[in-house]
C-alpha cells in the first residue's frame, strides 16, 4: 500500500472524544515523575494571590522546553489538570495521554471544539485546564505572538485565569539544541483574574493584561541573575535561529560551532559567552575593528524580523522550495508521502504535489494563521515546518541550503500582521 493509499484509509484522530478527568491513581505518577526532574534544577515558585484560588481555573503558561509540563505539574499540586497538547505528543501513547488529560490540538487551526473541551473540564470535571498559548518553544527565549482569540477564550471560560510565566527551561535546553546545560529552574505562579474581573473587564484590556503576564526574556534574566552555561558547546545549533549575517545582511550563510556563530559570506565571528551574550572575536573582511552588531541575541533575531518585514511591505516575500512530506492523521505515526513543491508567498502557503499519481494541494491563505510551527532537526530528519488540517497534519522538510524555517515563521507572523494593517487602513 503506498503513502497516500494509507492516508486515504487512516482513521484521523477522534478530537471530538471527552476530555478525560485524570486518573486519581495515575496521578503519583505524574509526580514521581515530575519531582525527580525538578528537584534536580532546583525549581522555586514564586506565588502571587494563589492563597484563596482552587480549581476549577485556567492556567496561561510560557513555552520553553519538554521539562515545562513537569514545572506546571509541580506548580499545580495537589490539583488535577488537563493539558492541552499538540496531535504528535499523542503518538504511541494516546491512551496514556488521555487518561492523564491530555486534549489534543492541531496547531494554528481554528478548532472550536477545543473551545468546547476547555469548557467541560472546567465546568463539568470542575479541574484545571493548562494551556500553552504560544503554541511552540520560544526560538531564542522571548515571547511567541499571542492570538487575540486567547482573551476570548478566558472570558467565555468565566473561571478565574492564572498565569505560570516560567524561568531557565530555556537556558537549560533550548530548541535548537536541547542537550542539558544544568541551569536552575525558577517559576512565577500568579493569578490575573477572578471570574468576577473578568466579567467586569473589556475584552481588549483582558489581552493586554494577558500580553503583559506572557512578557519574558531569558537571556536577560540569565544576565541579571548572573547565571553562567559554561558547556565549550553552548553555542551549538544558534545558527537555526539567527539564519542571516548580522553583519554583511547575506541569508542562509551563518553557521555555528563550540561557543561561535559566524558567516561564511564575509567571514564574521561571534563569541557567545558564559552569559549569553555575543562579542565579536573576528572581524568581516570589509572590517578594521571588532564591532558587535547584536550582543543581545534577542535583538539579533528581531533584526530578522525587520528585514522580513521590509520584503513583506515591498511585496517582494516568496520561496519556493521543493521538500518531502509526511502525513500525521492520528497518533499511530507519520506517513512519508513523497516530495510536493511548497510556495510561501504574499498568499499564503500552498504544497502542491502528486503522490502516488494522486494530485494534492493544500492551501493555507495568510488570514487562516497568524503564525506557524517549526522543528529543527525534527526526529534526525531536518528542519521542517507542519502545516494542519482539522483532519490531517503535515510535516513538510524543505531541501536544499537556500531556505530557513525561521525566516517561514517570522513570514507567517509579517504577513499575517500586514494583512491585518491593510485591512484596518487599505490606503
Amino acid at each position: 500500500m503506498t503513502g497516500y493509499e494509507r492516508l486515504a484509509r487512516a482513521k484521523r484522530f477522534d478530537m471530538k472524544r471527552r476530555p478525560f478527568r485524570q486518573l486519581a491513581i495515575l496521578r503519583p505518577v505524574t509526580w514521581a515523575i515530575t519531582y525527580p526532574n525538578t528537584w534536580a534544577r532546583k525549581l522555586k515558585i514564586n506565588r502571587v494571590g494563589m492563597e484563596e484560588i482552587k480549581p476549577p481555573f485556567l492556567l496561561l503558561c510560557t513555552h520553553h522546553a519538554f521539562i515545562d509540563f513537569m514545572v506546571t505539574t509541580a506548580a499545580l499540586f495537589p490539583h488535577r489538570a488537563n493539558y492541552v497538547v499538540a496531535i504528535d505528543g499523542f503518538i504511541a501513547r494516546e491512551w496514556l495521554l488521555r487518561l492523564v488529560g491530555g486534549i489534543c490540538k492541531r496547531k494554528f487551526t481554528t478548532d472550536l471544539l477545543l473551545v468546547r473541551q476547555i469548557k467541560e473540564a472546567l465546568n463539568t470535571n470542575k479541574d484545571v485546564v493548562a494551556l500553552y498559548a504560544e503554541a511552540r518553544y520560544t526560538h531564542v527565549g522571548t515571547t511567541a505572538v499571542l492570538p487575540d482569540s486567547l482573551g476570548k477564550m478566558a472570558k467565555l471560560a468565566k473561571v478565574p485565569v492564572v498565569m505560570l510565566n516560567m524561568h531557565g527551561n530555556y537556558l537549560n535546553s533550548p530548541a535548537w539544541n536541547t542537550r542539558k546545560r544544568g541551569v536552575d529552574l525558577s517559576a512565577d505562579y500568579s493569578l490575573l483574574y477572578t471570574a468576577e474581573e473578568l466579567a467586569a473587564t473589556p475584552l481588549g484590556e483582558i489581552n493586554r493584561k494577558i500580553r503583559a503576564a506572557f512578557e519574558y526574556d531569558e537571556y536577560r534574566y540569565q544576565r541579571e541573575n548572573g547565571i553562567r552555561i559554561t558547556h565549550p558547546w553552548r553555542a551549538e545549533g544558534l545558527h537555526k535561529p539567527l539564519y542571516q549575517c548580522a553583519h554583511c545582511k547575506s541569508e542562509y550563510t551563518t553557521y555555528s560551532q563550540g561557543a561561535t556563530i559566524g558567516c561564511s559570506a564575509c567571514n564574521k565571528v561571534w563569541e557567545m559567552d558564559e552569559l549569553g551574550q555575543l562579542n565579536t572575536i573576528r572581524m568581516a573582511d570589509d572590517e578594521t575593528s571588532l564591532v558587535t552588531e547584536f550582543s543581545h541575541i534577542p535583538d539579533w533575531y528581531e533584526f530578522q524580523r525587520s528585514e522580513v518585514r521590509r520584503q513583506v511591505e515591498e511585496g517582494s516575500y516568496h520561496l519556493e522550495v521543493e521538500a518531502h512530506v509526511d502525513a500525521l492523521p492520528n497518533a499511530r505515526g507519520y506517513i512519508p508521502l513523497g516530495s510536493a513543491s511548497l510556495t510561501h508567498s504574499m498568499e499564503g502557503f500552498t504544497l502542491e504535489a502528486t503522490f502516488d499519481g494522486n494530485s494534492f494541494l493544500l492551501v493555507k491563505p495568510v488570514s487562516s494563521m497568524y503564525s506557524c510551527h517549526i522543528e529543527w532537526e525534527y526526529k534526525k530528519k531536518g528542519d521542517c515546518i507542519d502545516l494542519s488540517t482539522l483532519d490531517d497534519t503535515y510535516y513538510i522538510y524543505p531541501k536544499g541550503k537556500k531556505f530557513s524555517v525561521t525566516k517561514i515563521a517570522l513570514a507567517t507572523e509579517e504577513l499575517f500582521q500586514y494583512q491585518a494593517r491593510l485591512a484596518l487602513d487599505p490606503s
